[in-house]
């Protein structure tokens, strides 16, 4: 008998080690998010997307900017649990290294949202992101529409799971192509924090490697896509090589008006910050998750949220950027030379 309610003392305690600290509904929730690098202007989006819909639904919300660096990032979850934040929203520099925020957020009985990029091997609340092997299928797929010949592959960063994903994602969309002998893979190469200078140099390489016989370059993101078409404007070739991006940025609208850069992948951040903040507020509470499948983290199975991105073009600008407000015609407008947006407006007219 004694064996019997000692060891239900054992399990009552590993269950309170394990079960959040729930905020009392009249409480305001505090949540502490974790940004990587807000130089970059997709994380300066997602900031203040997230303030604005934690200020809708009356949470405090505290926001970090890693600048790049694990150690920092690291130090500042420290930093939110000490003052006693009630949610982590994280968005990992490193995959596997920022584990061991989630595990001192464990320690603290507080949920640890994985905000767009996958923390691995964790035992995270929730995972929220895109499909990321879609993006890279949109990505592959489109150039595949406008280019035969040698495609370089230009991916991100070899720490963040997304890059695999959408690595994988243009081996899948390229497969049946290069069975063809429509395609065939030059060279591929990885961009540490997704880098431009990193791509640029890739680019020059791969260029040199192809004696300039590249027709297509599949690159993960727009400031990857960036660093490729200066090498391409240097050796004359921007605009007759067909380059992707991912990320929507205005400096790659403005590309893709000139016809530099071919296409972009947008992923709506109003619907992805949203539903962060609506997790976030759901888990100081106690609630339930409405997550729409399970995915794996490495070593571990976890609840996850996994929005549609969309390829954006020349002919569809008008129909999902712009439309959605994401990018102004007008702010398209004053980034462009004099006359360029009437000229490519125009075009689209006939």
């Amino acid at each position: 008998m004694r064996a019997y309610a000692a060891a239900l003392l054992v399990a009552a305690f590993l269950l309170a080690a394990r079960t959040p600290s729930l905020v009392a509904q009249e409480t305001p929730v505090h949540i502490g998010v974790l940004l990587d690098d807000l130089k970059l202007e997709r994380w300066q989006r997602d900031s203040k997307l997230l303030q604005a819909h934690a200020h809708e639904r009356g949470a405090k919300i505290t926001v970090k900017d890693d600048e790049g660096s694990d150690s920092l990032q690291l130090q500042q979850a420290s930093q939110l649990l000490d003052s006693g934040v009630n949610v982590l929203i994280v968005v990992p520099h490193d995959a596997e290294k920022a584990a061991a925020i989630a595990q001192a957020a464990e320690r603290k009985h507080v949920p640890v949202i994985s905000y767009d990029r996958l923390i691995k091997n964790a035992a995270v609340s929730l995972y929220i992101s895109f499909d990321n092997l879609q993006v890279g299928k949109l990505q592959a797929s489109s150039l595949l529409a406008l280019a035969s010949g040698k495609y370089f592959l230009l991916e991100g960063s070899p720490s963040d799971n997304n890059a695999h994903q959408i690595e994988k994602g243009h081996r899948l969309a390229l497969k049946s192509a290069e069975g063809a002998h429509q395609v065939t893979i030059a060279d591929q190469m990885w961009c540490k924090d997704w880098g431009h200078q990193d791509a640029y140099e890739a680019t020059v390489a791969a260029l040199k490697k192809s004696n300039n016989k590249l027709a297509a370059i599949v690159a993960a993101n727009d400031d990857t896509a960036a660093g490729a078409i200066q090498a391409l404007t240097e050796h004359k070739l921007a605009g007759k090589v067909a380059v992707s991006g991912q990320d929507a940025d205005l400096a790659a609208i403005v590309r893709i008006v000139r016809g530099t850069q071919a296409m972009t992948v947008y992923k709506p951040l109003g619907p992805l910050s949203k539903r962060a903040i609506d997790a976030a507020i759901t888990l100081a509470h106690g609630g339930k998750l409405e997550a729409t499948e399970n995915f794996q983290n490495g070593s571990l199975t976890v609840r996850a949220i996994l929005l549609q991105p969309m390829a954006v073009d020349q002919h569809n600008l008008g129909a999902t950027v712009i439309s959605d407000g994401f990018h102004s015609a007008d702010e398209i407008k004053k980034a462009l030379a004099p006359g360029e947006w009437e000229k490519y407006t125009a075009s689209r007219r006939h």
